[in-house]
Parts: C-alpha cells; structure tokens; sequence
C-alpha cells in the first residue's frame, strides 16, 4: 500500500469491519425479549445469546492478534470475515436456540481474528504520527460507533423483526471482503513476526480467557460462592500462572511479557477494560430501567441511546488531531470524568424521568466519553510498539474490553439481581448503576496517574518516550 489513496481505501474497508465486529456487541439486545419468545429459551439460555459472542470473542483475542503477526495480516482478516459472514447467515436462519448460540460464538470467533489484524494492518501501513493518529482516530469511531449504535440499530430492526439484527450484518461483509481482496495489497509481504508458533502458551492463554469469561457469566446463575465459582477461578488463575511459567521459558512466546513494562500500554489496557466493562453494565441496567420498569419501546428504548452514538460518530474522526495537539493523556482523563459524571447523572432514577434534565445529558456525557476515550486509548496502546508485535498490543487491547464487559456485565447483574428479591425496582437499578459509577472513578484516578507534568506530552512525543519506559 504504496499510494495515499490505496491505504485510505484500505482504512474504509478496515473501518466497516471494526463497526460490524464492535454492532454484534450490543446490537441484539433490544431484540432479546422477541428471540426469548420465538425460539422458546430459558432466561439462562437467553443469555448465552449475548455471552456465547463475548466468549468467542475475547477468550481467542490474544491468539487472533499473534496469528495475524505470524501468518500475515491480510490472510487472517480475509478468511476470518468469510467466517464471520457465513456465521451471520446462519445465525440469523436457524430455529433452534442452541445453533443460534453456536452461531453467535463462531461469530465472536472470528471477530476476535478480525479485529486485531485490521487495527495492526493500520499501524503498519501508517507511519507514527499525525497521519497514524488521523487513520486511528477514525477507526475507532467506526468502532465506538459500533458499539454506541448498536441499540439504535437493534430497536427499529427489531420492529420489522428480531432476524434482521443477524442478517444485516452479511452483505456488508460480503461487500467489505470483496473489496479487502482489492485494497489489501498483497505486499503486506509483511513484516511478519520472526519464529514459529507457541502452541503451548496459545492453547493456555486461550483455555484462561475462556474459562475466565465463562465463570463470571455462569456465576450470578450458580452463586459467586459456590464450588462451582470458586474453583473455576482457581483454574484460571492456574492456567494463567503455568502461562506466565512457560513463555518466560520460550524461544519464541505468543506474548513477550517485557511488552507489558511500558506504563502507558497497560494503562491504555485498563483504561479500556473499565470503559467497556462499565458501559456494557450500564447498558444492561438501562435496558431494564426504559423496558421493563418504564415499558417503552425497543425503537423508544434505542432512540434514548441515539445521543451518545451520534455524538461519538461525529466528533471521534477529530480525536486524532487532538491528540497530535494535547496528547492522549488529557484526553483520556477527561473522558473519564465524563463518564462518571453520565453515570452519576443516572443515579436520579425516578419512575417518572426528565428526558431533557436526566436521559439527554447523561447520553451526552457518555458519548463525549466515548469520543475522548475509545480513540486515544487505541493510539496510547500501539505507540511505540514495534511492527512485528502490533497484532499482539492490538489483541491485548481488544481482550481487556472484551473481557472487561463480560466481567463487570456478571457483576452488575448479581448486584441487580440480589437487590430485586421481589421484582426489579428504582432502588435496586440505583444500586446496580453504583459499580459503572465506581469503576468510572477508578478509571479516573488511574488516567490521572499518566499524567507526568502539567502538560501531557503529544501523541508522537509519547512513542518515543516509550523507549525510557
């Protein structure tokens, strides 16, 4: 991708796939209800609907991100968006619960190899810098956008019907894999990353997230006391010490553990952890509060999303030239506040709300969030980072989100869940919405920590301080 168009064109292309992957995160969730009834499933199997996507997803990130390095970007971003329109197909054609479910998680599947080749095919292609700040800027507002509106999306489908929030995805990623066949040059003759596979610390690493994001999701149903629980999480935390335990002793590891000694990408990966995690917590809250408490429509429920996913398509092409200008740091730190200030907001829950005193101003603040945040994180996350490990930064960035949501989602149900013996009330929705808000303050302090004088150095001044790191 020798010419200026060529790689822009390939940004369009990147950024319509980093939008489908981001739309299947939220986008069946007004349409829960009207699947529950079709297809006949249990409250607990309804939820694998959602929870078989995040499985998919963030359990195989980290080895979606290492393959793209070893195999080459281009060919793993191809065969895994074949994968993801046919699963797309399938899914919005079955009949049966448990394909729908199957579906779902090869979907998620494959989202998890798309997604950090597409973000390390741009940091490749782009040189670090303005331009590389511009291409990720807007590619993580086709992202943020993705997830901000999904809902919106999700309620006016859903009014024709809930097939059609599983369908629409497959002929734009027919179109996007046709044209990735043009775009995607094949030069990416790419760099790829030096050494052979480490199955050992893939097969680990997989075999943790998975059992990680299964444990919490199963957890409110089972009781985060139980046996069951308790000696899940032993497990993971066995695996991943044997992980840590072997690539410390490979020749050629699926993650190089030094990665993690620059501050600035694990605070990007935090930062992205609690981001998402909060949100998608939030988000389920919310759901419960106009649908069930307040009965509105899917399509009143989506539009009252509207505002923060228009505000994040907008404005998040600009955060590029805003980070060049203050640095991600800044930008980071007042995304956060403007996340637990939303959050905050919604606190004054009342079953009579203020469309324009409560709903409009906490959206607003959410998508400014979201604006602010979800770019520069990215941009924090790949800065510095050498061509031949971008998969990797990308993988870990994408499984903290992933695995953040997954995590935080279980907890905020059990809180909801524990609160509401009786039937779902204004009290126990307040308190639900009490973790985002804390999580949202954590998530400040820890942005506020990357700030190293009072004035944040600039993006491009940030990589080359990742060398002193």
């Amino acid at each position: 991708m020798s010419s200026s168009s060529s790689r822009w064109g390939a940004l369009a292309v990147l950024c319509a796939v980093i939008f489908l992957d981001a739309l299947d995160v939220s986008m069946v969730g007004v349409a829960l209800p009207s699947i529950q009834k079709d297809l006949g499933l249990t409250t607990s199997s309804l939820q694998w609907v959602v929870s078989g996507y995040v499985l998919g997803y963030g359990g195989l990130l980290l080895l979606g991100g290492r393959t793209a390095d070893l195999l080459g970007r281009r060919r793993v971003f191809l065969v895994a968006l074949g994968v993801f329109a046919v699963a797309s197909l399938l899914g919005g054609l079955v009949d049966d619960g448990g394909l729908l479910i199957a579906a779902r998680f090869i979907k998620g599947v494959a989202a998890a190899f798309t997604a950090p080749a597409a973000l390390s095919i741009i940091t490749t292609t782009f040189p670090e810098g303005p331009e590389r700040n511009r291409a990720l800027s807007i590619f993580t507002a086709c992202g943020a956008s993705g997830y901000s509106l999904g809902l919106v999306l999700s309620g006016i489908l859903t009014e024709i019907g809930w097939r059609w929030t599983l369908l629409m995805p497959v002929p734009v990623a027919i179109i996007a894999l046709l044209a990735a066949f043009r775009v995607l040059r094949s030069n990416e003759q790419e760099e790829r990353a030096e050494g052979g596979h480490d199955l050992l610390g893939a097969v680990l690493i997989t075999a943790s997230m998975l059992l990680l994001v299964y444990t919490v999701v199963q957890a409110p149903e089972v009781g985060w006391g139980s046996l069951r629980t308790i000696g899940s999480l032993v497990g993971v935390a066995a695996l991943l010490g044997l992980f840590v335990f072997a690539e410390q002793r490979m020749k050629h590891p699926l993650v190089r553990l030094g990665i993690l000694k620059s501050a600035s990408l694990v605070r990007a990966n935090l930062g992205l952890l609690i981001l998402m995690g909060s949100y998608v917590a939030f988000q389920f809250v919310a759901m419960q509060y106009f649908q069930n408490l307040l009965h509105w429509s899917a399509l009143g429920t989506a539009l009252a999303f509207f505002p923060a996913g228009l505000l994040v398509a907008i404005t998040s092409t600009k955060m590029g030239d805003f980070a060049d200008r203050f640095g991600t740091g800044k930008l980071i730190v007042i995304g956060a506040a403007a996340l637990a200030g939303g959050y905050a907001i919604f606190l004054g829950i009342d079953e009579h709300p203020s469309i324009g005193g409560l709903v409009l101003p906490g959206m607003i603040l959410m998508g400014i969030a979201f604006a602010l945040s979800f770019p520069s994180l990215n941009i924090q996350a790949t800065n510095g980072v050498d061509d031949d490990e971008q998969g990797l930064a990308s993988g870990l960035l994408n499984t903290s989100g992933q695995v953040g949501g997954a995590i935080v989602l279980a907890v905020v149900t059990a809180v909801l869940t524990s609160n509401s013996p009786h039937g779902m009330t204004v009290d126990s929705l307040r308190s639900a919405i009490v973790v985002p808000l804390v999580l949202a303050v954590i998530g400040l302090l820890i942005s506020a920590l990357g700030l190293r004088s009072p004035r944040t150095a600039p993006a491009v001044e940030e990589a080359k301080a990742y060398e002193t790191v």
